[in-house]
């Protein structure tokens, strides 16, 4: 039998092979896309990851440098009253009570404060909470007690008061706490309110977000979310607030990777740190820590419960919520996170309702980060640069602490806006710095008569010519010779100076008139520009530029005939440091308004110790001052004397410019130097004379401090004459003319007058 053929096979069509080989290709690319894809998605993750890792593992926040005043220190027989104390608590921000047992709080009981202090950690140690009994007397601080054993203390510090913040770019502002820290209720709340799964989920919550979906549909808008608080933690740490898929992407991601490098409980601290709840201004309120203080003036563990809601209650919504500006929708949400607490279990049913029936409780101003003193921060901050990058002082979390004195600082303050605010002129402007004779600490700096303009700081930049103010270093310098006294005869007559090219130099004294031959101390006394100018003719411009230069003025000035008579430009600090060897005995200082700077741990970074150097002989430094106290009791200053307490010794100069520009006043008592300046910012006359305008600022700050007589220990081989304030010569202590003045041993005039009475 013949074998069949098999049948060839059937080649497919042209057009379904181009068909398979297309679906081939399509599967391909698709293959190589999903792969490119994971591929992008991978390294995409990778980078997420990356960003997470460097910024929460590194330095998660810029904490802004925290500036504090000095701290008032207590000791038995202090010069402070009662009511001084009190006022300082209060700026502390203490609470009276009738029962002060918990720390910032305090009682007034008659002549007695009953006191239990905060806790505190200086430069130099650690200063406890104590309930203290502190007790006065008509001379002032009496005797310091422990109110629990009966103890007496010689020493006690309260800690001292926030006086400003040196901020990070962005403005943000938090206090930082650890979880151990915040009270437990507090976490309770917040977690029941907002991410109840916190501990069970992984980053995010699907059975929050089908909750929150369920809650929105029933309510026709969106009335809950369903982020968790990682997620939440991820958009205000890494992410912007724009409301996109692509961000909320990457937001769920970046929880899922915090979730996965952390654990819960990191996380959960750096939310309490992170989160926003508040604005004050331009600062931003961030975290828990901060935001008791900002609503509540107090620490987190000292909040009672309705307190703690509301802080949770803020987290929906901190602008709306606002319970300063919108208090009844506050109150709505605060009693809501009440009721949630109380289903829950933390409270129950009483103390809801207990805790419903109270008030928001804030405090009606918000304790404001933003400084009220401008010009002192302005000083700390130039100060700081020595040392300090912007950068360092701006996010290192510095604790600063200077030597502002509050009460100082009020009457500097008060005295320059209110004699500005009696004298004639809206432009009217002026500055002011004071100073510790002993220490060459600033304590007050305004500058402007609006004291919280934080504008151009007149104290530190106004430089401007400071007239008479410049005798003292004529005055010195001829003393210093050993061939001058200070009733040695100045010839004060018409004076004509050469200076070629057939120009000259004529000074005239304020009266116009020429006074004669008069004893030294009564021309600087009275302030005469003829024999002031005379004598520094005599004893030479350039020996007179080194006596600046030994007092602390640092301005290189050129060697002018008028620099006499003070046609130098110089700020009111550059004046003080002048004046402040002076007062201090001829040994300079460079004023410092920084006392030490801590890390935030409490660590010291650096100490300003104090730095003496002698600048001029003590002699005829102590000659010269024994001048400017009779300057203000006989002289151009005693105006200062409407004001102060006959019995106070003060000293001091008035300075005044051409064409009335500029009026100033420096002078000291024992323990405060003080440095005036008025005038107007366009250089225009202000029509006013240093004993007319700065003096009466001057003494009017004097008035309103217990300050000490200007009183120093005479060096050896001094002794006191009564002398003729008309001839320099010797006359009787009951003559009204008499003046008693120093001189060193053998230099004092042996010639006597009468009584021209």
């Amino acid at each position: 039998m013949a074998r069949r053929k098999s049948p060839k096979p059937r080649r497919k069509p042209a057009r379904r092979r181009k068909q398979s080989q297309k679906k081939r290709r399509v599967l391909l690319w698709l293959f190589a896309g999903v792969a490119i894809g994971l591929v992008v998605l991978l390294v995409y993750v990778a980078w997420l990851d990356g960003q997470v890792r460097q910024q929460f593992e590194g330095k998660r926040w810029a904490l802004p440098a925290q500036v504090y005043a000095r701290p008032l220190e207590l000791y038995p027989g202090q010069a402070l009253t009662a009511d001084q104390l009190q006022a300082e608590l209060r700026r502390l921000g203490y609470r009276e009570h009738n029962r002060p047992h918990q720390a910032g709080t305090y009682a007034r009981l008659g002549r007695s404060l009953i006191i239990t202090t905060r806790v505190f950690d200086f430069w130099d140690g650690h200063e406890p909470s104590r309930t203290l009994r502190v007790e006065f007397s008509r001379r002032g601080l009496s005797d310091i007690w422990r109110a629990d054993n009966g103890d007496a203390l010689d020493l006690v510090r309260l800690d001292p008061p926030l006086i400003g913040r040196i901020y990070p770019a962005h403005k943000e502002d938090r206090v930082l706490v650890r979880l151990d820290d915040v009270p437990p209720l507090l976490i309770d709340a917040l977690l029941t309110v907002e991410d109840r799964d916190f501990y069970q989920h992984h980053g995010v919550s699907p059975r929050a977000i089908g909750r929150a979906l369920l809650a929105n549909l029933r309510a026709g808008r969106t009335v809950q979310g369903g982020s968790t608080l990682t997620q939440q933690l991820v958009k205000n740490f890494f992410l912007s607030s724009e409301r996109t898929l692509t961000r909320k992407l990457n937001e769920a991601i970046m929880a899922l990777l915090l979730e996965w490098r952390y654990d819960k409980d990191e996380i959960l601290e750096a939310y309490l740190n992170e989160i926003y709840l508040g604005q004050d201004g331009r600062r931003a309120i961030h975290g828990f820590g901060l935001a008791s203080q900002f609503y509540f003036e107090r620490p987190l563990e000292q909040l009672k419960i309705e307190q703690i809601a509301l802080l949770v209650a803020l987290v929906k919504g901190p602008s709306y919520y606002d319970p300063r500006r919108f208090p009844a929708r506050a109150r709505e949400r605060r009693d809501l996170v009440l009721s949630l607490m109380a289903e829950q279990g933390m409270l129950d049913s009483a103390q809801a309702a207990a805790a419903r029936e109270h008030s928001l409780g804030v405090t009606p101003r918000a304790t404001s980060g933003v400084t009220r003193l401008p010009a002192f921060m302005d000083l700390v901050r130039r100060q700081l640069r020595r040392d300090y990058s912007d950068e360092d002082l701006r996010s290192e979390g510095l604790r600063i602490f200077t030597s502002l004195d509050p009460e100082v600082q009020q009457a500097a303050e008060l005295a320059l806006s209110g004699q500005l605010a009696r004298l004639p002129g809206d432009d009217l402007q002026g500055g002011s710095v004071t100073v510790d004779v002993n220490s060459g600490e600033v304590l007050a700096v305004v500058g402007g008569r609006d004291p919280r303009f934080a504008g151009f700081n007149r104290a530190l930049d106004a430089q401007r010519s400071i007239g008479s103010l410049v005798k003292p270093a004529v005055y010195l310098t001829a003393l210093a010779r050993g061939d001058y006294t200070l009733a040695t005869l100045l010839d004060d007559g018409p004076l004509t100076l050469d200076m070629g090219g057939g120009e000259t130099w004529q000074p005239r004294n304020f009266d116009h008139l020429s006074h004669g031959q008069v004893p030294l101390f009564q021309a600087l006394g009275q302030s005469y520009n003829q024999a002031t100018a005379r004598l520094g003719l005599a004893l030479g411009v350039p020996a007179v530029l080194d006596t600046l230069r030994a007092l602390g003025v640092e301005r290189e000035l050129p060697a002018w005939p008028a620099q006499l008579l003070g046609i130098a430009s110089l700020s009111p600090l550059e004046v003080a440091q002048m004046y402040h060897t002076l007062a201090a005995g001829g040994f300079h200082t460079p004023l410092r308004a920084i006392r030490a700077v801590l890390t935030p741990q409490g660590e010291p970074l650096q100490r300003y110790p104090l730095e003496v150097v002698q600048a001029a002989p003590a002699l005829p430094v102590f000659l010269l001052d024994a001048a400017l106290v009779n300057a203000v009791r006989n002289g151009t200053g005693k105006g200062a004397y409407h004001s102060l307490p006959e019995s106070l010794i003060v000293a001091g100069k008035t300075g005044t410019t051409d064409d009335l520009r500029d009026s100033w006043f420096a002078g000291f008592s024992g323990d405060r130097l003080a440095v005036v300046w008025l005038g107007r910012d366009d250089n225009r006359p202000a029509g006013l004379t240093g004993a007319r305008g700065a003096l009466r600022v001057w003494a009017d700050t004097l008035r309103r401090l217990d300050v000490q007589s200007f009183e120093p220990p005479a060096p050896l081989g001094i002794e006191w004459v009564w002398v003729d304030s008309q001839t320099g010569l010797r006359i009787a202590e009951d003559c009204s003319s008499a003046v008693r003045l120093p001189f060193e041993e053998g230099t004092a005039p042996r010639e006597k007058v009468r009584c021209a009475d």
